[in-house]
């Protein structure tokens, strides 16, 4: 898998294909999972069909309109079978996200829209199972995690680094992260 991550011949990619296992839909456009998945949680809720609809987003599709399009359109049909998780680390592909578009004060804009927001650091996995089991405590609200991550977490040469929103790892950079984070 990491091998050839990134790589012509990769199925896996910086956008990824709808052909890759366990991948629903393939979007090439920052800001359009979030409406397919609301029309997933749509349909559940008027099939009657029990379990939530899961969508990671980055903080960078947060400065596209039809997020916040989606945002109302699901809080206004109570879909709290919807889950947003959104990975928080501040940069987006064109840099700092403060700089590129401010989301701040980015809490209290979801909760403006209706929605059940949390806040916990996405490096911590008991902090985000116990937010996951949060989610059934909140009825009639879409739910929000804002993950409060770093980009590059733990590799020296990577972390923080905007950079490497594009960079593919060569053999030797793969063999230097491995050895920061085992």
């Amino acid at each position: 898998l990491l091998n050839n991550y990134y790589s012509p011949d990769s199925i896996y990619c910086g956008l990824v294909h709808h052909t890759v296992p366990g991948v629903e839909h393939s979007f090439g456009s920052a800001g359009h999972g979030l409406p397919v998945a609301i029309g997933m949680s749509l349909a559940k809720t008027l099939d009657m069909q029990k379990g939530k609809v899961f969508c990671l987003i980055s903080d960078g599709e947060l400065d596209c309109g039809t997020t916040w399009e989606s945002a109302l359109f699901a809080s206004h049909h109570k879909l709290d079978n919807l889950v947003i998780i959104v990975d928080y680390n501040k940069l987006q592909a064109f840099g700092k996200t403060n700089e590129v578009l401010n989301l701040e004060p980015l809490v209290e804009k979801w909760r403006a829209f209706r929605w059940d927001v949390q806040e916990t650091d996405g490096h911590n996995f008991k902090a985000l199972l116990k937010a996951f089991r949060k989610l059934s405590l909140v009825k009639n609200k879409p739910h929000i995690i804002i993950c409060h991550t770093v980009k590059g977490k733990g590799i020296p040469f990577a972390e923080n680094k905007l950079e490497w929103h594009y960079y593919n790892l060569t053999e030797e950079l793969y063999e230097k992260a491995k050895r920061a984070i085992c």
